[in-house]
């Protein structure tokens, strides 16, 4: 398999925005912070279309997650000649007494990028230093810390519009596989010959209790149920392991309810579920449930489980993964993402991988006090992720179960 390049050094930089008579400045925004997200929506929808733009900072996504968790927005905006060229949607959360501005979504957030605005030309040191002090004086009333997480200094061929900023390279990175229309290709990148040999493998062991079919439910109760499983399934994995159910609290479980029931527009969804049932002897049962995203060319797998109670040397998460991946390439999808999360798997299937970075810029005294103390806490993080025993141990502690010895990932942590 060809070595795998991070992402964020293989992208030529490019200066950002366009120039010449469209162009518009950094410093010619005003800043400011609303309350109301349907106030922004025509100019929201306009930018979240975008290819550059992270589908995590749509409407719909940001609108399902404060819903779901009964918080409100600040929605920062930058407008320069009545044309909103900017967008920081932003949910406010309380963590020790200490007020803090990150996009909705939290950890479960693939890649964020916030919204902007091709038109922007890249700001230099001054005019970020002057966003910082606008973005400040925007939220000093509702804020204490801003904290951008999870952005990729490079995305989609561009250099992100506040690279510059960027405070500390996040502990997680996230993976990717490159499509082409034709599957064999795409898969030629990594071991077509040994990718193909699972996947006859996995269906002719599924073949032999009866087969299976590759659904993606489109009826409502069908989608929801299909939905309620995966938690059901993702639970009962993560107890084998001694780990903590990230989908457990019931906020989440209805933030991705309200994401199956966004109506798809032209192929894009926030969440469209996919799933292997079997046939024959074991009628009905699932072994395998992914949840994707689409918007444009781009798809990013959300989450994914498995139930190894029948027929486990099939491998039923590997064969819908191969599943998915075909019919992404028949539909014209140009990357699948793995999200983040450094697992063998993800390693496996792709040969691309993006580093991400963090921006905490402190609005008040509780934030500057904040901001040294979120660093070092990425960076433990980060050391203990490159540890697999420590990381081990630290999951099952978490969970608050025994000791045990190291197994292999089986969630995006934190």
């Amino acid at each position: 398999m060809q070595r795998k390049m991070q992402y964020e050094e293989a992208i030529v930089e490019t200066p950002g925005g366009r120039t010449g008579a469209e162009a518009v400045r950094f410093s010619a925004l005003t800043i400011d912070a609303a309350g109301d997200p349907r106030s922004a929506e025509g100019e929201w929808r306009r930018l979240e279309n975008l290819a550059i733009n992270s589908l995590h900072q749509g409407l719909d996504w940001c609108l399902a997650w404060t819903e779901a968790h009964g918080q409100e927005l600040a929605v920062v905006r930058g407008v320069a000649d009545g044309r909103t060229h900017l967008i920081l949607p932003l949910e406010i959360v309380l963590e020790k007494g200490v007020r803090i501005a990150r996009f909705p979504g939290d950890r479960f957030n693939n890649g964020n990028t916030g919204l902007f605005d091709p038109d922007l030309t890249a700001p230099d040191a001054e005019e970020l230093q002057n966003f910082a002090y606008a973005l400040r004086t925007a939220l000093q009333d509702k804020a204490d810390l801003v904290v951008l997480d999870n952005i990729p200094l490079h995305w989609r061929g561009m250099r992100h519009p506040l690279a510059g900023l960027a405070t500390i390279e996040n502990q997680n990175r996230s993976f990717q596989l490159p499509l082409f229309a034709d599957f064999e290709a795409t898969i030629a990148q990594l071991n077509a010959k040994s990718r193909r040999k699972k996947f006859r493998s996995s269906s002719r062991k599924i073949e032999a209790i009866g087969g299976y079919e590759y659904i993606v439910p489109r009826e409502h109760g069908e989608k929801h149920a299909l939905l309620d499983l995966f938690f059901r399934q993702k639970g009962a994995r993560l107890r084998l392991f001694g780990l903590p159910d990230v989908f457990q609290p019931l906020e989440t479980r209805d933030f991705f309810h309200r994401l199956l029931d966004v109506p798809e527009e032209g192929g894009d969804t926030p969440l469209i579920l996919h799933a292997i049932r079997l046939r024959g002897e074991h009628e009905g049962h699932i072994p395998a449930i992914a949840g994707l995203s689409r918007k444009g060319d781009y798809v990013i797998c959300q989450f994914s489980s498995i139930d190894e109670t029948i027929c486990p040397e099939a491998s039923p998460g590997e064969l819908l993964f191969w599943l998915m991946i075909e019919r992404s390439c028949r539909e014209g999808v140009s990357v699948f993402d793995f999200g983040i999360g450094d697992q063998p798997y993800k390693r496996n299937w792709c040969s691309r991988e993006t580093v991400q970075h963090d921006i905490l810029l402190p609005l008040t005294w509780k934030g500057s006090i904040a901001r040294p103390l979120l660093i070092g806490r990425t960076r433990a993080k980060a050391a203990i992720k490159r540890s697999p025993h420590l990381y081990a141990m630290v999951q099952r502690w978490r969970a608050g179960q025994p000791s045990r010895p190291p197994e292999a990932a089986v969630s995006d942590g934190d």
